[in-house]
């Protein structure tokens, strides 16, 4: 066992939080932690990290058990440094042991001495079997597969967005390989394709890792062990989500059965009593059956408690059959092209999802929608169209100092108070609650007002940027189920697979600087895209050019498609270069070994020159070693990109 809670009660003053709760945690689980909003999800992380005391019960954990914790308040973290430097800061141990190699290599250039040679040696060995030489490729191989580009990785991490900054301190987490791994919320800032590779990353992760998430695709792919938190109690499902779905309704029917009879047979038991307890015959055997019902173990009813936003989008205006055009579209930044001549329209009934990797323009394209955003070319908007713009940005320009109803009357819906309040009822905003300042509320809280402000105004037309994030899962579900029953036109940008399938009739994808539209829903969209790629796979196939022949051969079949000397001949010096390179790795691998047996023999030690001399060329082989890889790595996907 990594880690577990034993008999454990926690309380924020009065109120419990959890009661009497147990969990062990073991090597390789990996665990979704769900609830609804305030049930204590983060609080039970927190009661692992430390951050937090039980008021009773207590908190199992191994000394060597190591544990990190990503979390939104990581945010207020702030360096000049790069994002590889702060990533980097995975492998404390290793920048410690090279700033002491780099010390005190400076240090016997200058004057000899055996004690810090035996120490150089001991650190270079460390160096060694902390694999301390490729921490560099594994950080850029990890900040690569959540989204970063190469030439991002020596930007100073301050120049980022909230967004990417938390994918930065993911990089950072993963690298370091805790015992326990605990992420809250992980998907909120990723895309489709980072999410995918987080999902590759962590199916093969070593330890345990325990998920919060409202991202029910990613849930299914990621755990095998669901724990509930409800009605202050931990409930554990052996599966994913979807078995917890289908064993939590099994298990509730068997509840409220069990219910039913033991009420029935409760009944019974007091028509008898209520019938015979004045009768001296039977008033001994009345008094009996009371006590037995007094100290019996009440089953309770099985209904589901959970907090029901009622969303209601409502119009005021029916638009005309076109919402939107768009004609000629171009957008950059500096020399990264957005869009490139692209048009489009969006007609009155159109749910479309807006998706894609990061950087591909989503968020801006939604902006130029809502004019929001400087571009060339044109915008048309159609009759009667009113429109309501949620962004991601906007949790963060909620007036902090305000109450939640002054921030509704920023809104400019020109309603009286009583409406407001009632407004933030639906959103499980009652009463005190109204008067509270939002700075004090969670980021579920700051969403649903967002969220709130954006519907009060009977917009026809919404224009929605990543509306789940923040929301747990019931509150999705009950915003996609509003949204499909939502009688205007909508165009959204989300990474929740889930939502999006639920919510959109059409799809439109960024390529190559144009608007590529999809008439369907997700999942006949991946479908589209499946096929779409398994006939280009055949088609290469079958295509007697692209199979691997000799040129000769080629050039005999296909004619009319000259060989290009200039690409042979690129070729040709890349494998000669290749060729080269991996004959001077296997020396300097030969040689590593050589200098490793060297300074295994202890009589090396006597003789501090030789000892100096050595420990430098073990130095300089392994850096140079490190070096004609990483060359070998580089000449090699040039050589395949050349045969492309």
């Amino acid at each position: 066992m990594l880690a577990g809670l034993q008999n454990l009660t926690f309380e924020f003053g009065a109120r419990p939080i959890v009661e009497d709760a147990t969990w062990h945690i073991h090597p390789g689980e990996r665990i979704g932690l769900i609830g609804y909003n305030g049930t204590g999800k983060s609080t039970l992380l927190k009661l692992f990290a430390g951050e937090y005391q039980p008021s009773k019960g207590t908190i199992e954990k191994s000394k060597t058990t190591t544990i990190g914790y990503l979390h939104q308040d990581l945010l207020s973290f702030d360096t000049n440094e790069s994002i590889l430097q702060v990533a980097m800061g995975a492998f404390e141990r290793v920048m410690q042991v090279q700033k002491e190699i780099d010390e005190l290599g400076k240090e016997l250039e200058l004057e000899e001495n055996e004690a810090k040679l035996i120490r150089y040696t001991d650190l270079l060995s460390e160096m060694d079997e902390l694999d301390g030489y490729n921490v560099d490729h594994k950080v850029e191989d990890v900040l690569h597969g959540l989204g970063f580009k190469q030439k991002d990785v020596s930007r100073p991490y301050k120049e980022f967005s909230g967004g990417w900054r938390m994918r930065v301190l993911l990089a950072k987490m993963i690298l370091m390989q805790p015992d326990l791994l605990m992420l809250d919320e992980p998907t909120n800032h990723l895309d489709l394709p980072s999410i995918e590779w987080l999902e590759k990353y962590l199916l093969h992760y070593q330890g345990a890792v325990i998920i919060v998430s409202h991202d029910k695709y990613f849930l299914d792919r990621m755990v095998n062990k669901i724990v509930e938190v409800y009605q202050r109690k931990l409930h554990i499902y052996a599966g994913n989500y979807s078995y917890y779905l289908q064993e939590k309704e099994i298990r509730v029917e068997m509840q409220q059965r069990a219910f039913e009879n033991q009420q029935d047979f409760i009944r019974q038991q007091e028509k008898f009593i209520e019938r015979f307890k004045a009768k001296a015959s039977k008033a001994a055997q009345a008094q009996s059956v009371q006590k037995r019902l007094d100290k019996i173990d009440r089953v309770e009813e099985a209904s589901i408690e959970r907090p029901n936003m009622r969303i209601n989008f409502s119009i005021e205006k029916v638009p005309g059959k076109v919402i939107c055009t768009l004609k000629d579209v171009n957008k950059n930044f500096g020399s990264i092209e957005i869009l490139d001549g692209a048009s489009a329209e969006i007609d009155r009934g159109d749910k479309i999802a807006l998706i894609g990797a990061n950087g591909k323009g989503k968020s801006t394209l939604l902006r130029i929608i809502a004019e929001r955003e400087t571009f060339d070319g044109e915008r048309i908007w159609g009759h009667n169209v009113q429109e309501s713009f949620y962004a991601q940005h906007q949790l963060e320009h909620l007036k902090l100092d305000n109450t939640l109803v002054e921030e509704m009357q920023t809104a400019g819906s020109k309603k009286t108070d009583l409406e407001l309040r009632t407004i933030l009822g639906c959103f499980l905003f009652s009463g005190d609650d109204v008067d509270k300042k939002i700075r004090v509320l969670s980021g579920g809280e700051k969403a649903r007002v967002a969220l709130a402000k954006t519907i009060i105004s009977k917009s026809n037309f919404l224009m929605l940027d990543e509306p789940t994030n923040h929301l747990d899962m019931h509150s999705v579900d009950l915003l996609a189920d509003a949204l499909d029953k939502y009688e205007g036109s909508m165009i959204l940008v989300s990474h929740d697979r889930y939502f999006i399938s639920k919510t959109a009739n059409k799809i439109w994808e960024i390529v190559n600087g144009k608007i590529v539209e999809f008439k369907g829903g997700y999942e006949e969209w991946v479908a589209w895209k499946e096929r779409m790629e398994k006939q280009a796979l055949q088609q290469k196939q079958a295509n007697p050019a692209e199979k691997i022949k000799p040129a000769e051969k080629v050039v005999k079949e296909l004619p009319a498609q000259p060989i290009d000397k200039e690409k042979q001949k690129e070729q040709r010096r890349l494998q000669k270069q290749i060729d080269d390179i991996e004959k001077k790795v296997t020396e300097l691998k030969q040689l590593r070994s050589k200098i490793e047996n060297d300074l295994s023999d202890s009589a090396i030690y006597t003789d501090s020159n030789k000892f100096s001399e050595t420990g430098k060329m073990y130095k300089s082989v392994i850096a140079e070693l490190s070096i004609a890889e990483k060359q070998y790595e580089e000449l090699f996907e040039k050589l395949m990109n050349n045969n492309i």
